[in-house]
């Protein structure tokens, strides 16, 4: 490793699937070291992880980082959102962690919703109407379902301010992933007692809310990581916030990101509040707000499909009228929390490439419907800026080309890589610097990358979708077995 022309940095990234950390140089971005280690999710009525694994995966790819980790100056860490961690009076979990996509509380976040005022009610008091991978439902999903663990938990914890404790000894979130919650009232920035009441969790048991550009702490002795004792500790975001630190964003630039779960979001000047509850009006990581809309169903189901067809990802052909709804997870974006996949137009010539293909448009469609969302609710949109084509899939030819040719717009592909860790490191280094981390990761020129020429929009393919889509709508609707 040659020598770091400024001072070093640890971001992290701990996702549904793995947890990722990158040493990165403050002053010029460079990435001097890096490392990951996977976790287990469970895959039987619901999606759930053990918190400790997180913490020895993060071990782990320290580890992996060798000596750079041992002189960071600062990290912080950028989580899963969504997720609901309870801790004992030992700080140990009840339970394991309900995570994001886990969708058993849809009834919940039902009746929540009803009990509550209706949907407008909700997105004018917390930014978002909740649906079921908010952290509100599952707890109320919990209280129903387990009562002796609501009774066993003394704190409540997102993934990421989970670590971040074990990191510094002192309970604390942000306004990024605190803003996912469902308790977090986005019009006056602080937790809504009557929501907080209405569902039976005590204040008290929450994470105090670090402002950005704040220190949460310092790395405590008690630990088993490669950091040095009293090095400074970010407050840490979601994964959504950090990844728009990662790419400092302005206001009005539209990204998607193409994960597990797909993401459309822009930063924004206005707080937003969408009855609908499509967008979820999320805060940022540095005082301004993140419209957001997200589907369930991305690479993961698009893999899936291509598993079942035996084909290589990248093995698409051009389709003839086929249509597949990818939902294998339930969908959030359209609200189908118990659909399944559908299939519609098979024909005997039909292809195993074009199903293939089917299942990209199916999974792009859902997400372009909810980028015009995201920019409808946002003055400051740039329409004809590039997309930003982030996340795992951006790497892809077939996304990006189905991206490309469903949206009709250019798209920009970053060379940076893992960008929500990324703008982790730029959190850390904005401790160093006083920057905005926004700031920080526009020094680093984040988002250089290919632009790809905008193509002739392919309306015949987004129509037939949205047709199929309507007409289905009532079964998608109907739980099914198996989940």
């Amino acid at each position: 490793m040659s020598a770091a022309e400024g001072p070093l940095v640890v971001g992290v990234d701990t996702s549904t699937q793995s947890t990722k950390a990158l040493v990165v140089d403050a002053s010029t971005g460079r990435v001097v070291a890096s490392g990951q280690a996977p976790h287990t999710v469970s895959t039987g009525a619901g999606r759930e992880s053990d918190p400790r694994q997180w913490w020895d995966a993060l071990g782990e790819a320290l580890r992996q980082c060798g000596d750079a980790a041992h002189e960071a100056a600062a990290v912080s860490i950028g989580g899963q959102q969504h997720g609901l961690v309870t801790l004992d009076e030992r700080g140990e979990p009840v339970r394991p962690a309900l995570l994001w996509n886990d969708v058993r509380s849809a009834p919940q976040a039902a009746r929540l919703i009803e009990e509550l005022g209706g949907p407008k009610a909700w997105a004018e008091r917390t930014g978002s109407v909740p649906g079921a991978s908010f952290t509100v439902t599952k707890w109320a999903w919990l209280a129903e379902h387990e009562p002796d663990a609501i009774r066993a938990t003394k704190s409540v914890r997102l993934p990421h301010d989970y670590l971040t404790e074990r990191l510094t000894g002192q309970g604390t979130t942000d306004r990024g992933d605190v803003s996912g919650t469902g308790w977090w009232a986005s019009a006056t920035e602080s937790y809504d007692d009557e929501i907080l009441a209405h569902v039976g969790l005590d204040p008290a048991l929450l994470p105090r809310v670090v402002r950005p550009g704040e220190v949460a702490g310092t790395v405590r002795d008690s630990h088993d990581l490669p950091f040095s004792k009293g090095t400074l500790v970010a407050p840490g975001t979601g994964d959504n916030a950090a990844a728009a630190l990662g790419l400092g964003l302005r206001p009005g630039t539209p990204v998607l990101s193409l994960g597990t779960s797909g993401t459309v979001y822009a930063v924004s000047q206005r707080r937003p509040a969408d009855p609908t509850g499509t967008v979820a009006g999320f805060a940022d990581a540095h005082g301004d707000w993140l419209p957001l809309a997200c589907t369930l169903n991305c690479t993961l189901a698009v893999d899936r499909v291509a598993a079942l067809l035996g084909l290589d990802r990248e093995a698409v052909e051009p389709t003839s009228g086929v249509t597949l709804l990818p939902y294998l997870d339930g969908e959030r974006t359209p609200n189908l929390p118990h659909a399944s996949g559908l299939l519609h137009g098979l024909r005997h010539d039909t292809t195993g490439g074009q199903l293939l293909q089917a299942a990209y448009d199916g999974a792009v469609h859902a997400l372009l419907g909810a980028l015009d969302l995201v920019l409808d609710a946002d003055a400051d949109a740039d329409r004809s800026a590039p997309l930003l084509l982030i996340g795992g899939g951006a790497r892809g030819r077939a996304w990006q080309e189905t991206v490309r040719r469903l949206s009709g717009r250019p798209v920009q592909i970053p060379e940076a890589k893992e960008l929500v860790a990324l703008g982790a490191a730029a959190q850390a280094a904005g401790l160093l610097t006083g920057e905005d981390p926004a700031a920080v990761a526009r020094r680093w020129n984040t988002t250089a990358g290919p632009v790809l020429e905008a193509v002739e929009r392919d309306e015949a393919t987004m129509a037939r979708i949205s047709g199929v889509l309507s007409d289905a709508a009532p079964l998608l609707e109907q739980p099914t077995g198996g989940r």
